[in-house]
């Protein structure tokens, strides 16, 4: 079989670009162009959704006084005082009842995604133990559910990859047990 070896690399290329992505929680304080936020959610605009439903907004939060209220919903929301901007994806669940949660996941791995490619840094902090609280914060109406914060900015710490599960104890052929092994 003949294999392209241009494709070959940017195959690699694209694989090692997603093997890179690390969650960072320390950000230095430069800050960011409100244009290369705009290009982070207009790639994320292009996720995923069932039915191409598209339930989601993002809401970017810059004002320091939002950010520290979100930074204290919970403990693990703390990279949001040193990030120089939050994003809060939301999804209207009346336009996606059964699948809002996901369909605004995929959203929000597109933003870490297009802003890795950007050279920020982002870090996930799930928001779904504290859904009132953010709709306080952001009078977000009753019907659009805050799925994900992300801390995004310029990163300040290098994170080693943590080790993952082996695809033996996580993939299987047809049915649950059965090695891909031959």
């Amino acid at each position: 079989m003949w294999v392209n070896m241009s494709s070959q690399i940017k195959s690699d290329e694209y694989l090692n670009f997603l093997l890179t992505r690390r969650s960072i929680r320390k950000f230095k304080p430069t800050a960011i162009d409100m244009g290369i936020i705009k290009k982070i959610l207009d790639v994320a605009r292009y996720a995923p959704s069932a039915g191409n439903r598209q339930p989601w907004i993002f809401i970017v939060v810059t004002d320091k006084g939002v950010k520290d209220k979100l930074a204290k919903i919970h403990r693990w929301a703390y990279p949001l005082e040193s990030a120089p901007i939050g994003i809060v994806v939301a999804c209207n669940r009346d336009v996606s009842p059964e699948s809002y949660q996901v369909d605004c996941t995929c959203a929000t791995m597109y933003i870490m995604f297009a802003a890795h490619a950007l050279g920020l840094g982002t870090v996930w902090l799930q928001t779904l133990r504290n859904i009132e609280d953010v709709q306080k914060i952001l009078d977000l109406p009753s019907n659009y559910i805050p799925v994900a914060m992300l801390a995004v900015g310029y990163p300040d710490e290098q994170p080693v990859a943590k080790i993952r599960k082996e695809l033996k104890d996580i993939a299987f052929l047809n049915k649950y047990g059965a090695s891909l092994q031959p």
